[in-house]
C-alpha cells in the first residue's frame, strides 16, 4: 500500500468549473434526492484519483447502476471517509473553522446526514463552499441552516 496526496487546486479547480452546471460524465441525481454529495464525490475524485471498488461499502462510480452508496449518500460519504483503512481517500473529522480547501463539510438536523458541501475557502474562520442541489460556489456556510456541522479533513489517498 501506498499514500499519495491530495490535490486540493486539482479538486477546487473543478468545483469552480462545475458548481454551475452538470459534468455530463456523472449522472444528475437532482430529481432523486439531490446532487451534493455525487458533486463532492466528483471534486474529490479530481483531487484524488482513486476509487475504492469495494461492492456496498466502498467508494466509486462507474454508472447510475454500478456506483457504491458513498459516492451520491450524504450519509455514507462521510462513513466511507472517516472509517476508510483500504484503498482510495480518507478523512479525519475536524471542526469547521481547522479545514481548508478541498475539504468537505458535513450537514445533520441531528438525526439525518442530509448534505456534503465542498470547501473553497476559508476566511476568517469562516468556510466558504461550493455545492449542487442548490447550485452555489464560494458562499459562506453561516448562509445554510443545520443542526450540526462535521469538517471532513481529506488527509491522503491509498493506493495498492
Amino acid at each position: 500500500m501506498h499514500f499519495i496526496e491530495y490535490n486540493r487546486k486539482a479538486a477546487a479547480k473543478y468545483a469552480k468549473r462545475w458548481a454551475f452546471s452538470r459534468n455530463p460524465e456523472y449522472y444528475n441525481f437532482d430529481g432523486i434526492g439531490g446532487d451534493c454529495t455525487n458533486f463532492a464525490s466528483q471534486c474529490l475524485y479530481a483531487g484524488s484519483r482513486v476509487m475504492n471498488f469495494t461492492k456496498d461499502f466502498g467508494w466509486y462510480y462507474i454508472s447510475i447502476n454500478n456506483r457504491a452508496p458513498a459516492w451520491s449518500s450524504a450519509e455514507y460519504f462521510r462513513r466511507f471517509l472517516l472509517d476508510n483503512r483500504g484503498e482510495g481517500p480518507f478523512a479525519a473529522a475536524r471542526k469547521i473553522t481547522q479545514l481548508e480547501s478541498g475539504d468537505f463539510i458535513s450537514l445533520s438536523d441531528g438525526e439525518n446526514i442530509y448534505h456534503t458541501l465542498f470547501v473553497v475557502d476559508i476566511i476568517d474562520n469562516m468556510p466558504y463552499v461550493a455545492a449542487h442541489t442548490n447550485d452555489a460556489y464560494n458562499i459562506p456556510i453561516s448562509s445554510y441552516s443545520y443542526g450540526t456541522a462535521l469538517g471532513l479533513h481529506i488527509i491522503g489517498s491509498n493506493i495498492f
